[in-house]
C-alpha cells in the first residue's frame, strides 16, 4: 500500500510541475491542481496507512485525526484557489486575446498551426 501511495505522489507530482512549466495557462491552472491532489495525498498519508485503527468511536489504537482535518481544509482551500485562477485565466484571455502564461505567442508557428 505504501508503494502505491509513493508512485502515486510521484506522478501526480511530476504531472504537476510538469504542467505547471508550460505556456498555457489551461495547463498551469491543472498542474496547480494535480500539484494540490498529491500534496493532500501526502498530508493523509502522514495519518499513517493501517487498516486495524478506528477513525471514529472508542478503541485502543484511534485514528490520528489532524492529516484529516488538513486534507479537508486543504480540499476547501484548493477548490477556492482552482476557482480564483480560473477566473483570472479567463480575464486574461479577454484582455489579451491569448491564452499565453506571458501574454506574447512562444512560437512563430504557433499562431498558424492552432
Amino acid at each position: 500500500m505504501e508503494a502505491l501511495f509513493a508512485v502515486t505522489l510521484g506522478v501526480l507530482s511530476a504531472s504537476g510541475v510538469y504542467l505547471l512549466l508550460r505556456g498555457r495557462t489551461f495547463a498551469v491552472v491543472l498542474g496547480l491542481t494535480l500539484l494540490s491532489y498529491a500534496v493532500n495525498l501526502f498530508l493523509f498519508a502522514m495519518g499513517r496507512l493501517s487498516g486495524d485503527v478506528a477513525v471514529i468511536g472508542q478503541s485502543a489504537n484511534p485514528a490520528d485525526p489532524l492529516p484529516q482535518a488538513l486534507v479537508l481544509t486543504a480540499i476547501v482551500i484548493g477548490f477556492a484557489m482552482t476557482a480564483f485562477v480560473v477566473v483570472l485565466a479567463l480575464r486574461g484571455l479577454a484582455e489579451l486575446g491569448n491564452d499565453h502564461v506571458d501574454g506574447q505567442p512562444g512560437h512563430p508557428d504557433e499562431e498558424r498551426l492552432s
